[in-house]
């Protein structure tokens, strides 16, 4: 009997996911994403998969147990030691899997694989393909798998396919019975409303960091998955937990536009240090292993170190790879980063000759719908893989190049518990209220107020009192946008602001309930950290 699969997202995990189940002669499998097939965070990944490969192949001492102790205290002991064995351990078949779909890793000249060292990691682990290319060459192979399984008629693709409801049991809107079995989606297509029953549905949507002002992630990370679970009764988990990158290009951001560039950690990893206006390399006053502190630290960090020295918390701070290049010769960074090499000059830098001005901005969302260890949500028929889910791996903040692996373990296995007739759903809690309603006072809701208000309100520091003002004025939005509901457009857009509305009253409601500093998530009014005065030490230019 032939089951029907229904991915929607095409980033790592839906592309993996849906290869992966169309080997199943009993499967159908039906890929929908909303953009093209390229269209995902995945794409602009620069920095890598991490993994502990075979003897022979890992590098010199790394073992997956210092692969999983590096994970937990990056996650600050939050994470799921479960998932987080699962991930490290199983890390090795699906790397094997992405070579099957055609994906080369970077090679020395000797033949070996090139692993590079990232923050927080013990050892040289991370994977890279096209220097720092890496997102670009996983998605460019999946993809292309994924066509020519289409094109065999193995599986199905419907591009600009944009899901607004999941369908239950009862044949109605999702919301109408959240406890009920998803039975399909509801999506957009060509201007027309369209549904496809399913067996079940695998989200794989990615992520969210459209809610902020300034985001690595491209136009197309706007909550969807989140709020398609949501809206089903899914429970969702962690939400306050939110990583901002601490080293983007600083550079004006055009609303809806192209993500802000990204300089991946990999730089710092090969040396690169950061540096404020007056030429203080501060990293070292705020943490032991300065630049190559997890991210959340090193994010934090330059917003505590721009208020404790009198500078506006948007002015940027600088990253200095002129080392790099005087010790390891002309021209290393364009062969090491060639992406961010091309693309740092077209904005009109040369880093080989001057600090580039970075500036955090909004990353990754460790929080997600709730999962088990095989992707199976609170709602029968219901999955969840990528960064659209929690599985609890990722803790109360990612380590570096954890994302890209995590996508292709649980993408697996939820095609593993699809294929093998596991049970319908997970007991993994309840979902949450998106806070109480209210009479609008205050301005219009549009994309980019919300973006100022999230990054001022709930962004990289945040307080009680900043984050009571954020649900205020998000409960006055959500009055009038009504973003519980689905409306009848059949505007993509305003399916999207709808979705990045809800996402953020859950956002700030787990921010606001959660009350000391951990991981990503830092309150300012009850760490006495936010005080410190740092002391000064200068680098030569």
């Amino acid at each position: 009997m032939t089951r029907r699969l229904v991915v929607v997202g095409s980033g790592i995990a839906g592309l993996y996911a849906a290869l992966l189940a169309s080997e199943a002669p009993a499967a159908e499998v039906v890929l929908l994403t909303k953009g093209s097939l390229e269209e995902s965070n995945t794409f602009y990944a620069q920095g890598g998969v991490s993994a502990v490969l075979a003897p022979g192949e890992a590098a010199p001492g790394d073992s997956v147990d210092a692969h999983i102790a590096d994970t937990l205290a990056a996650g600050a002991g939050l994470n799921n030691p479960d998932a987080v064995r699962i991930l490290c351990t199983e890390a090795v078949r699906d790397i094997a899997g992405l070579r099957r779909f055609g994906v080369n890793f970077d090679v020395q000249s000797d033949g070996g694989l090139a692993l590079g060292l990232e923050a927080a990691h013990s050892a040289a682990r991370i994977l890279h393909a096209g220097g720092d290319a890496t997102g670009a060459c996983i998605a460019r192979g999946l993809v292309a798998a994924v066509l020519e399984r289409a094109v065999q008629g193995r599986l199905r693709v419907e591009t600009g396919a944009f899901v607004t409801e999941l369908l239950t049991d009862d044949g109605d809107p999702a919301g109408a019975a959240p406890s009920g079995a998803v039975t399909g989606v509801a999506y957009l297509a060509g201007g027309q409303r369209r549904r496809l029953e399913a067996d079940a549905v695998l989200l794989a949507t990615g992520g969210a960091g459209r809610l902020f002002a300034r985001t690595s992630n491209p136009a197309v990370a706007t909550a969807d998955g989140l709020a398609l679970a949501w809206r089903a009764g899914a429970a969702v988990r962690d939400l306050e937990f939110f990583q901002f990158h601490p080293t983007t290009l600083a550079a004006a951001e055009a609303p809806g536009g192209p993500p802000s560039l990204l300089i991946s950690e990999a730089v710092r990893g090969e040396g690169a240090v950061l540096a404020d206006a007056a030429g203080h390399r501060f990293m070292p006053d705020y943490h032991p292993d300065a630049e190559l502190a997890p991210r959340d630290v090193v994010s934090r960090s330059i917003a505590l170190h721009l208020a404790a020295t009198g500078q506006r918390a948007d002015s940027p701070v600088y990253l200095d790879a002129r080392g790099l290049e005087a010790s390891r010769g002309a021209g290393f960074l364009a062969r090491r980063f060639p992406t961010i090499t091309a693309r740092t000059r077209a904005a009109g830098y040369d880093w080989t000759a001057e600090a580039l001005p970075v500036s955090p901005a909004a990353h990754y969302w460790m929080g997600g719908i709730a999962t088990d260890l095989w992707g199976r949500t609170s709602v029968p028929g219901l999955y969840a893989a990528g960064e659209t889910a929690c599985t609890g791996a990722q803790g109360a903040n990612r380590l570096a190049s954890n994302s890209l692996l995590e996508g292709l373990v649980f993408g697996r296995r939820a095609v593993e518990d699809f294929l093998g007739g596991g049970p319908a759903r997970a007991s993994v809690g309840a979902a949450p209220d998106a806070g109480s309603k209210s009479v609008p006072t205050t301005g219009a809701f549009s994309r980019e107020a919300l973006g100022r208000l999230m990054t001022a309100h709930a962004g990289v520091l945040r307080s009680g009192v900043q984050l009571d003002s954020a649900a205020e004025q998000l409960a006055d939005w959500a009055a009038v946008v009504r973003p519980e509901t689905v409306p009848d457009s059949e505007n993509p857009r305003e399916h999207e602001d709808r979705n990045l509305l809800l996402a953020a009253r859950l956002l700030v409601e787990a921010a606001r309930n959660r009350t000391a500093s951990v991981g990503a998530h830092y309150r300012a009014d009850t760490d006495p950290a936010s005080a410190r005065t740092p002391s000064m030490q200068r680098i030569s230019s």
